[in-house]
């Protein structure tokens, strides 16, 4: 599946937390949702980014968004990674990586001579219509919260301007 692109309505995802609870994207219209993808739970890289997007949740929030996490690890593995980085966000378990998928993020990947498939870590920002407002292809953890944060503030001035 390609990769939506800004102005493209965003896929739809319905897919549980650690509890079991299943979010759907459908329902979050009137909020901008920051949807990030990644590879894996309590990997350094994702932790980085993680600890990144829940030091700015609190000025996210305040801004009118919110953010979910997306791997293909199950509920358990969610509930710990939450737990171990107190994680303020929803953080969804995309085990049949069916979300992934649709939003052009499992992808074809070598490590050590291997070849395998999982998910790249990528970002969407939707807004509160459900169509995507900017996307992240290929995301380095390191200061991606802030410029979320930053295009998100861009986006919202644009729609209110």
């Amino acid at each position: 599946m390609s990769m939506p692109e800004a102005g493209d309505r965003a896929p739809d995802v319905e897919l549980p937390d650690e509890t079991g609870t299943v979010h759907r994207l459908a329902q979050q219209r009137g909020t901008w949702t920051i949807l990030y993808f990644y590879p894996k739970d309590d990997t350094p890289g994702c932790t980085v980014e993680a600890c990144e997007f829940r030091d700015a949740n609190d000025t996210i929030r305040e801004h009118g968004a919110e953010v979910w996490g997306v791997s293909p690890q199950a509920g358990a593995s969610k509930r710990a990674f939450r737990e171990k980085f107190g994680l303020p966000f929803t953080l969804l378990a995309d085990v049949e990586h069916k979300a992934a998928e649709a939003y052009g993020s499992w992808v074809e990947k070598q490590n050590y001579g291997k070849t395998y498939w999982g998910t790249a870590r990528t970002t969407f920002l939707v807004d509160p219509d459900g169509k995507v407002a900017r996307v992240w292809p290929k995301v380095k953890p390191e200061g991606h919260a802030a410029e979320v944060l930053k295009a998100l503030d861009e986006a919202r001035s644009v729609r209110s301007g």
